[in-house]
């Protein structure tokens, strides 16, 4: 059976979440949902969450799952807003756990593994209704990176970008390039025509932001990955480039929440929940 999705990009992120579904009134799964999140102001709203409940109310669908490719360090998540509006159990790979000792150093509580609701481990299969899904294991990006095929369709992650932008930094902690490399081969080695959908969009100036290619496409174009693209070729100019990069803008207030399944903080004393900024530690 042949997935329908259905994107929303947020502009403040470039991040695009889907709503995966076999058709009206079915169960679906959210994919990368985003909190709303101004970090001059330390506010938080659900715009874009709320864009995607409104579509999940209209198409009377039922939230099975609230998926996360990775703890993204550019967007805070919104899994928890989501869950308490829709239900759904929240699911990332079991890597996280990687991801949360690296950090454990930083933030006393980084947030337990047990904040998520299930931990997929690599080819791990699972259900969206009729719709048959599996985790498939893409480190490199992170140790915890997960991309999710279901049906003809594959939702990648910061693995891949699209083939004009190329692949994402492997600087984080855990990070490598060499796996990023063979995660990306992995995915390429699918069958052609299998759809593959991007996490972020940076286009380059002149094209509207996009997030949905091919395996055939990213073979012939991807400007990092393209086959003939050797891995010592692709480490060189992958850690190069990465070496150039500033840390993301929300790294650190996002890793505070994404670790904890989009949970915030709870409040202090005075009602108010903190977010945490380490000085000259990161």
């Amino acid at each position: 059976m042949q997935a329908q999705i259905q994107a929303f990009f947020d502009d403040a992120t470039a991040t695009i979440t889907y709503v995966v579904f076999a058709g009206p009134g079915t169960p679906c799964a959210i994919i990368d949902p985003v909190l709303d999140f101004d970090a001059c102001s330390g506010r938080t709203a659900t715009a874009s969450a709320d864009r995607v409940i409104d579509f999940v109310r209209a198409n009377a669908l039922s939230v099975a799952w609230l998926l996360e490719t990775h703890a993204h360090a550019d967007h805070l998540s919104g899994a928890s807003y989501l869950a308490a509006q829709l239900g759904g159990r929240t699911g990332i790979g079991a890597g996280i756990r990687t991801v949360q000792r690296a950090f454990s150093a930083l933030f006393a509580d980084p947030g337990g593994a047990t904040r998520f609701n299930h931990l997929f481990e690599p080819d791990d299969m699972f259900a969206i209704g009729e719709l048959q899904a599996r985790a498939l294991h893409v480190p490199g990006h992170t140790p915890a990176d997960m991309a999710y095929a279901i049906g003809d369709a594959v939702f990648v992650g910061d693995t891949l970008f699209m083939p004009d932008v190329g692949t994402a930094r492997c600087d984080f902690p855990g990070g490598s390039a060499a796996q990023l490399y063979r995660s990306a081969r992995r995915l390429l080695a699918l069958a052609p025509a299998t759809r593959l959908f991007m996490c972020h969009d940076y286009p380059p100036a002149g094209r509207a932001a996009a997030w949905q290619t091919t395996v055939a496409a990213q073979r012939a174009h991807n400007i990092h990955v393209r086959d003939g693209v050797s891995e010592a070729d692709f480490v060189a100019m992958r850690s190069a480039r990465d070496a150039t990069l500033a840390m993301p803008t929300l790294i650190l207030p996002a890793i505070q929440v994404n670790l904890q399944a989009g949970e915030l903080p709870p409040p202090e004393a005075n009602g108010v929940r903190y977010l945490k900024i380490p000085l000259n530690a990161f």
